[in-house]
């Protein structure tokens, strides 16, 4: 019996794809808690140091590096990157496509 698999090209967004709600909202949080990671292992910190930085307790900071984001709002999240010495910069503008959602994304690896 041969199987066949269904290849779709991906939106960008994981979240949108499987249809989720507010996928724009979890594909940002999803982001930011990325680049948090990234920048809690490029300064070798520990999950207790991190703790530490961001003023959290630990179990915080393993839940953020499992993904498990659900604890996390998008403002906490772009406080923590303040916490870790790094600019955060919101643009608003206009959509180019009325006939296309709007939509909320990451721009830098700041």
């Amino acid at each position: 019996m041969k199987t066949t698999d269904h290849i779709r090209p991906s939106s960008g967004n994981v979240f949108a794809d499987l249809g989720l709600p507010d996928a724009g909202e979890l594909n940002a949080k999803a982001q930011i808690a990325f680049r948090i990671c990234q920048i809690l292992d490029e300064r070798k910190l520990t999950q207790k140091g991190a703790a530490d930085v961001l003023g959290v307790d630990q179990p915080k900071i393993s839940a953020l590096m499992r993904g498990r984001l659900d604890g996390f709002s998008t403002d906490r999240l772009l406080r923590f990157l303040t916490a870790l010495d790094r600019n955060v910069e919101i643009v608003i503008k206009r959509k180019k496509n009325p006939r296309t959602p709007a939509s909320i994304r990451d721009l830098a690896p700041a």
